[in-house]
Parts: C-alpha cells; structure tokens; sequence
C-alpha cells in the first residue's frame, strides 16, 4: 500500500465503534452482508435499451452469492431475443459480481441486470421474507401454462379506436362490441397450450377449438352486436 507524504506524516487516530453494516432481509433471516456470497435471494427487475427500442425483463434465483437460475424476458426488439438465448447460458453459475460486470450482449439485458443488482444487494429481493428463500425453477412459475411470457399487444388510433391483439389470456382473435361500437368482449387462443396440443398429435382443428375462449360479454345474448377480426377490420 502507498501514501501520500501527508498521510505518511499524521499521526493515528482511532476510528472507534465500528457497527459493521446494517442487517438486511434474505429468504427469511437477517443478514450483515459482507461478501457476495453472503446474498441470497429471488427477484425481477426490467431494463431498456439506449434507445428504448425494446425492454427485458430478468429473473435471478441467487443461492449464496451464486446465480442458479435465471429466467429471461423480452419485448419490442429482435435481436433482443438471441441475445437473450446467449444470457441464459451465460448467466447461471457466475457470481453476482461477475454477472454485474459481464457483458450479456444486449444493453437492455445488461440494464436489467443492473437494476437486480442493486434489488438483491440492499436486500429488496421478491423472496426477502420467504423462510429458505424459493426453490430452484420458481422463476418458470412466472410463465404459466405452455411456458408462454404474459405478453400484451394492445394498439389504437384518434381515427378507428382500440384493436387488442394480445392479452394474458392469449392471442386474440375476434373483438366484440356493443350497441355503442364499444367493446365489451373477445375471443382467443391460448397459444401455449395450442402447441402442447399438436405435439400430443391433436388434430390442429380440434387443438385450436379445445385452447379458444372468450372474455367479458362476447355473444349476443350477453350483449354483443358485431365481431371483427382486430387484424383486418
């Protein structure tokens, strides 16, 4: 270690008490985290490009300083999506620090990695109070079922209005309205189980009719007067 000429020439002061950091939550106890492998939690965060051309979504499972699972998210970009391919092999296994410090190919993956840290470090993570922290695999439960991201693509204009195309409980297929043009209903699919139909070796009809559903008042009876194909109407 080398001082300065000044530092060489003070004399030494005692520092005194000496608390040691302040205890934060971690998966059901108190911690004085002190190292990273003291950290353990699970939690999500979001992060953008530069630009904001696009936005991911991270999930981290961290055991004892350790990323053991990690789930990747992403919307609006498409390249973000093989970079993403590349941060789910790259990130499993590196500790948070390294992790911090990696480039994970895209700037939104590298944002939201950022902002799990700074979650995970100050102890604000999603498992903060949960006894023994999550399971390994917790991060899929997020998917649900056909392991499908809640993905929403909703659009409009001053000009026609709303269209929705895609909402959580799938993609959508027919728009219903009401006396006053209003919609008041529609219909989808839920592509995730669609697929895990076909690969049981449904007929593609038959998969698609056992996977559609409706929302809100969709048929006549309940109050609607015309369906349109968001798509093409």
């Amino acid at each position: 270690m080398t001082y300065s000429h000044e530092v060489e020439h003070m004399c030494v002061v005692k520092q005194g008490p000496n608390h040691g950091p302040a205890p934060i939550p971690e998966e059901g106890k108190w911690v004085k985290s002190k190292q990273i492998s003291d950290i353990s939690g699970l939690t999500h965060g979001v992060g953008w490009c530069a630009p904001q051309q696009g936005a991911c979504k991270l999930t981290l499972n961290v055991k004892e300083g350790i990323i053991q699972e990690a789930l990747i998210e992403t919307i609006g970009c498409s390249g973000m999506t093989h970079s993403a391919a590349m941060a789910s092999e790259i990130l499993p296994g590196k500790t948070l620090l390294e992790a911090l410090n990696t480039d994970l190919v895209c700037d939104a993956i590298n944002t939201a990695m950022r902002e799990l840290f700074l979650q995970i470090a100050y102890g604000r993570t999603q498992s903060a109070f949960s006894e023994g922290g999550l399971l390994i695999g917790a991060g899929l439960e997020d998917l649900g079922k056909g392991f499908r991201s809640q993905v929403g693509t909703l659009y409009g204009t001053l000009a026609k209005g709303p269209r929705y195309l895609e909402t959580a409980e799938g993609y959508i297929t027919q728009i219903a309205l009401d006396e006053n043009s209003e919609i008041c209903g529609y219909e989808f699919v839920h592509m995730g189980r669609f697929m895990e139909e076909i690969k049981k070796g449904t007929d593609a009809n038959e998969a698609l009719k056992s996977v559609t559903g409706t929302y809100g008042r969709f048929t006549k009876e309940q109050g609607a007067v015309k369906h349109i194909d968001p798509r093409k109407e």
